[in-house]
């Protein structure tokens, strides 16, 4: 049976290995093509407004047809969409808008199949026998390592091969995602309806919001989340590019990320270990504390020292949190609605990292980017201060069985 548990995460690391080699080769083949640093700008915003749209139906779909077979689906829409760019490259010519609507089409697959994968955990967990907390943090190891080698692996291919060649190879670990998915029993991913529960298709659309709406530990879980990343955004996607920009070092950016990858590596891979240990409640003290204390070094940009330090503290702590909240999202959420509680969620992420770049851009432009960082990171402190406070993580420690699984 463990069969199930291994090609559940094969899938999920050549998913993510494939969205880290396209996210390097697709700037640098849209810089060759239209010549326009810009252009890459216009297509995130063009495919965001689709992307959102696209992750809040998934959510209705994910919790009304098997799940298992949504995930291998769209991974088979996310190969096509890759392999047609050098297909339409070679035929017509990619043009920027041809770049827009491929994308689109990608967010088909990407968007509902990270979600039915993130779904299909409990049902994986109880078919393969794997503990929950190992199978999550063995999860979490493999989304570290994919952060790691992709960006490497994409460099060494762009190299070697070219970048629209490239996508011929994205392409082959998507669908080889979606061929381990296969080897998940169909079963797994069936979605047993509540017969005392009638919704209509309006009711089933809102049912993840009132979800989160009863349960004060999901919205606290979301809260958190949202702030984590409004802050990474913020602290990744400007402070650091311009601190060391201004510094006259770019190439230390690459060094300080790949840092805390190694973080998050380290900290999976404790939690993958010794997850069923050590509390939860421990688990979340410890995150805490070293999470706050990395974004506050790092926002500080002190010296290389610090922010190295502070990089590979968030790194760790971020790895640990995403582990014990990811086992307690399982828990305390009804798999009925599991689909849409986390598409809800997920599509707030993808709104939360251009909150946290523009905020920090605009703080930046007024003042410095330290300002930004230590701005930024007041968000993170506000809304676990707003948790803490309201006591919403409570009975933390393991159920006997799954809520409605």
């Amino acid at each position: 049976m463990r069969i199930i548990a291994v090609a559940y995460l094969g899938s999920h690391f050549l998913s993510l290995l494939g969205n880290g080699v396209v996210a390097v080769a697709l700037p640098l083949v849209v810089l060759q093509i239209t010549g326009s640093p810009l252009s890459m700008g216009v297509i995130s915003a063009a495919t965001a407004i689709p992307a959102v749209a696209i992750g809040l139906i998934a959510g209705l779909v994910i919790d009304r047809w098997n799940r298992r077979n949504i995930s291998v689906l769209s991974d088979v829409i996310s190969a096509a969409a890759v392999a047609a760019l050098p297909v339409v490259d070679a035929i017509w010519g990619l043009e920027l808008w041809w770049f827009i609507v491929l994308g689109i089409i990608g967010a088909f697959g990407d968007v509902p199949g990270g979600t039915a994968r993130e779904v299909l955990v409990p049902a994986v967990s109880q078919r393969s026998g794997v503990p929950l907390e190992r199978l999550v943090g063995v999860r979490q190891t493999l989304t570290s390592a994919a952060f790691i080698i992709g960006p490497a692996l994409a460099g060494s291919l762009v190299a070697l091969l070219g970048p629209s060649t490239v996508f011929f190879v994205t392409a082959g670990l998507s669908a080889s995602a979606a061929i381990l998915t296969r080897f998940v029993p169909r079963s797994a991913g069936v979605v047993i309806p509540d017969p005392m529960i009638l919704e209509t298709p309006w009711q089933q659309i809102i049912g993840g919001v009132k979800v989160l709406r009863h349960s004060r530990f999901l919205i606290a879980t979301v809260v958190l989340i949202i702030g984590l990343t409004t802050v990474g955004g913020g602290l990744q996607g400007l402070v650091l590019p311009l601190h060391f920009s201004i510094l006259g070092r770019p190439e230390v950016l690459g060094l300080v990320l790949t840092t805390m990858a190694a973080g998050m590596l380290a900290g999976a891979l404790v939690f993958s270990v010794l997850g069923t240990r050590v509390t939860r409640r421990v688990w979340l003290t410890i995150g805490f504390t070293l999470l706050t204390a990395g974004f506050i070094g790092m926002s500080t940009l002190a010296s290389l020292p610090v922010i190295f330090g502070s990089a590979l503290c968030v790194g760790v702590s971020n790895a640990m949190l995403g582990g014990v909240l990811g086992v307690l999202q399982v828990e305390k959420t009804p798999d009925r609605a599991r689909g849409r509680v986390l598409a809800l969620q997920n599509t707030a992420l993808q709104l939360a990292t251009p909150v946290g770049i523009g905020g920090a851009g605009i703080i930046a432009e007024m003042s410095s980017p330290a300002a930004a960082g230590l701005a930024v990171t007041a968000v993170w402190v506000l809304a676990l201060i707003i948790v803490l406070a309201t006591r919403s993580l409570h009975n933390l420690e393991r159920e006997e069985a799954l809520q409605d699984a």
